[in-house]
């Protein structure tokens, strides 16, 4: 059933049709005026009169108008043009010019940033790469954009661009490093390594970002030693402190009435006299570093302890690694996961050894839940470039999956009902190459 037009279509079509009136009516008088001059020649040759004429000229005319209001009638009585249908197309038109215009626009803003930023003029660039955000948004006038930011020492600004483009493009590696410079110098040093890190991995010869990634581990386990080193004196201070008050006491000949503050304090002084009297035996600097690797250590557990569901490949790898040598926690990294979002998390991220990792864990924890073991495995092949990543397995990896297949997955226990998805997924998970 047809749809009746709306008052707007309707005032469209009558629109249009006085614009044909009009245009009809143009043109009946120019013809008018062609054909009375024509008969007005003629009279004149012919000896007839004007006023003749002039008659013969209107039952023209009335024929004319005849002709005109059938041709009207006719517009009027037929089906209703579909107005729009055309303007949707103008508009799709108007649009896709609008939108290429745009992007030129963009796109001609960050050349002139890039422009400004060689000529050292960062204020200029910083101007141009937001119009040019402002027109089109990319992960890379987003990175240009905080490149800038990084030389004017606008350290927050330039964190926040760069994880913008990260969120466009989560394997930018240059993004990945001027987010790590932003990040070392607001002293954020643990993020600042992933970063580092992250980027290492992803192009694992490149000179620069192997510089970067050093520089800011030294930096950390510098800034570690020093917390250490303070902490060390300030303990040690105290305890001299305690020691000296003992002693005055003492030689005064006044037995002091012992609180139990007191005996708190006493006891960790002598405690302290007993590790003072075997740390003069050693190095004072390899006490530090002890004391700085058992800091560090306490910080790592606390990171791993600390489990959040990852929404990128980023998280999930940066938290997999720390979470590293404990299979328990990575477990319980994988459970806060939806096992259908693997897919969206990792994109194109995914790499060889993190699934080798994952398919491990999921057979020594995951295995009294079948369920949720076939799920896993099933949204994993669903991953982008599932297929290539197989195909570059090692041999050793190779070999442990299908022992995994063959030991824990297909073993004589294994449900019937999960049996032979397992055994479908084998031909994914080892295929030949």
């Amino acid at each position: 059933m047809a749809r009746a037009p709306t008052k707007h279509g309707r005032d469209e079509a009558l629109a249009f049709q006085g614009f044909l009136n009009d245009l009809q009516d143009w043109e009946f008088s120019l013809e008018d005026k062609d054909k009375d001059k024509k008969m007005k020649a003629q009279a004149s040759d012919k000896g007839i009169s004007v006023s003749s004429s002039k008659k013969i000229g209107e039952a023209g005319k009335d024929r004319k108008a005849a002709g005109k209001s059938s041709t009207f009638e006719y517009l009027s009585s037929s089906m209703p043009y579909d107005y729009s249908r055309k303007y949707d197309a103008i508009n799709q038109v108007s649009s896709s010019s609008i939108s290429e215009d745009s992007y030129t626009d963009a796109a001609s803003e960050k050349e002139l940033g890039n422009e400004y930023f060689k000529q050292k003029k960062f204020k200029e660039a910083i101007d141009c790469y937001s119009r040019s955000i402002a027109l089109s948004s990319t992960a890379v006038a987003y990175a240009n954009r905080a490149m800038a930011y990084l030389k004017l020492k606008r350290f927050q600004e330039a964190e926040g661009d760069c994880t913008e483009a990260l969120n466009m493009d989560d394997r930018y590696i240059k993004a990945y490093s001027r987010r790590a410079t932003a990040r070392k110098e607001l002293g954020k040093l643990k993020e600042c390594i992933e970063d580092a890190e992250f980027a290492l991995r992803l192009e694992p010869n490149n000179q620069e970002i192997k510089k970067q990634y050093s520089e800011a581990k030294s930096l950390c386990e510098k800034v570690i030693l020093q917390k250490a080193s303070v902490a060390l004196e300030n303990t040690v201070q105290k305890m001299q402190k305690a020691e000296k008050k003992d002693t005055k006491v003492q030689n005064n000949g006044i037995q002091p009435v012992e609180s139990a503050t007191q005996k708190t304090e006493a006891a960790v002084a002598e405690d302290y006299t007993k590790i003072n009297q075997t740390a003069k035996k050693q190095e004072p600097k390899a006490s530090v570093q002890e004391l700085a690797s058992r800091a560090a250590s306490r910080a790592m557990n606390g990171t791993a302890k600390n489990i959040r569901s990852p929404t990128s490949a980023y998280q999930f790898e940066v938290s997999w690694r720390g979470l590293s040598g404990d299979r328990a926690l990575q477990a319980s990294l994988l459970k806060t996961v939806s096992p259908g979002a693997l897919p969206q998390i990792f994109k194109n991220s995914l790499t060889v050894p993190i699934l080798v990792d994952i398919v491990k864990c999921i057979a020594t924890f995951f295995i009294e839940e079948m369920d949720v073991t076939v799920t896993f495995l099933e949204n994993l092949t669903k991953v982008p470039r599932f297929d290539i990543l197989v195909m570059c397995l090692t041999s050793k990896d190779r070999a442990d999956l299908v022992k995994i297949w063959n030991e824990v997955f297909c073993k004589e226990a294994t449900p019937i009902e999960h049996a032979e998805k397992l055994d479908n997924l084998r031909s994914k998970y080892c295929l030949k190459r």
